[in-house]
């Protein structure tokens, strides 16, 4: 594995955390919507990462060499939380209140998307941290040459 493959590593992780910080302000908020464009609350959404996929000439080389590490972080997909169950609360007087007086909210917990941002922003932190020693590493290599 290169240097310059650990710049790529670090930025698709910088990447991918960002993304990630994206979709927890975007639940954060919406947390209180109680009617999107189908008529329905705003459901949480979740962030799901996976390894990026090697290269066919990757696989070849990663069978050849058992040393060959992975090509970084890729966001496979971003869900709907459909195993929470929305919020009701009590208030007839709301425009969304169902015939029983009860209005259904976001599944979204602030509590949790305040506690994955702190995650997901260490997670960017630690990647950045990453990244500026591969490149002091890679300095100190250019100023052996001089």
């Amino acid at each position: 594995m290169s240097i310059f493959s650990s710049f790529d590593i670090n930025a698709s992780g910088m990447t991918a955390e960002r993304l990630r910080l994206d979709v927890i302000s975007q639940n954060i908020a919406n947390s209180s919507t109680t009617r999107t464009e189908d008529g329905t609350p705003y459901r949480r959404k979740v962030v799901t990462f996976s390894q990026k996929s090697n290269t066919a000439f990757a696989n070849i080389l990663s069978n050849a060499h058992s040393s060959y590490t992975g090509t970084g972080v890729k966001v496979s997909s971003i869900t709907e939380d459909t195993s929470t169950d929305f919020v009701k609360k009590y208030d007839p007087s709301h425009p969304d209140a169902d015939e029983d007086g009860y209005v259904s909210y976001p599944n979204v917990n602030t509590v949790t998307e305040m506690t994955n941002m702190i995650d997901a922003s260490r997670a960017y932190e630690a990647n950045v941290t990453a990244f500026s020693t591969s490149k002091n590493i890679a300095l100190k290599g250019l100023e052996i040459g001089k």
